[in-house]
């Protein structure tokens, strides 16, 4: 909680800075994510920028088709069981 607390005082700079360095992300050492390693791709960072930039409509879609794909992936794996 210290460390929270510290890192949400400093400014952006510095946190983004700490996290380069602990090879992690800002929300991880803020607490808002359990998972170490999400969002340490940046292709998959540009990804996300660029889905985040699309209009209401076509971002409904692209992430529509893309969850429909992982539920599939999920129902293979189950299957494989």
């Amino acid at each position: 909680m210290f460390i929270c607390h510290k890192i949400q005082s400093c400014g952006s700079g510095v946190a983004k800075n700490i996290a380069k360095i602990l090879g992690t992300t800002v929300g991880y050492l803020l607490g808002e994510t359990e998972e170490v390693n999400i969002f340490k791709d940046p292709a998959m960072l540009n990804r996300f920028n660029d889905i985040e930039k699309l209009d209401p409509e076509n971002k409904k879609h692209l992430l529509s088709v893309v969850d429909g794909f992982i539920q599939a992936l999920k129902f293979k794996n189950i299957a494989a069981l």
